[in-house]
């Protein structure tokens, strides 16, 4: 077997576990709004947020800045 799809097969399992262990409604409060929701949307909507934050501060950092 190729070495990649077997490491694909893995996450998939592991993200499978982690989807049936996390069904839970649970309540995210921030200030004075409070939103129910599945614990798993709400660790994918973090784990998404993390990303692009990530992503766009990296790319930020590298843009070349023209200075006067």
């Amino acid at each position: 077997m190729n070495a990649k799809l077997i490491i694909v097969l893995v996450l998939a399992v592991l993200a499978g576990v982690v989807i049936a262990q996390n069904t839970s409604v649970v309540t995210f409060r921030l200030l004075f709004w409070q939103l129910s929701m599945s614990q798993i949307v709400l660790l994918l909507l973090a784990t998404l947020l993390g990303f692009l934050m990530g992503f766009f501060l990296a790319k930020w950092r590298r843009s070349p800045r023209i200075e006067e």
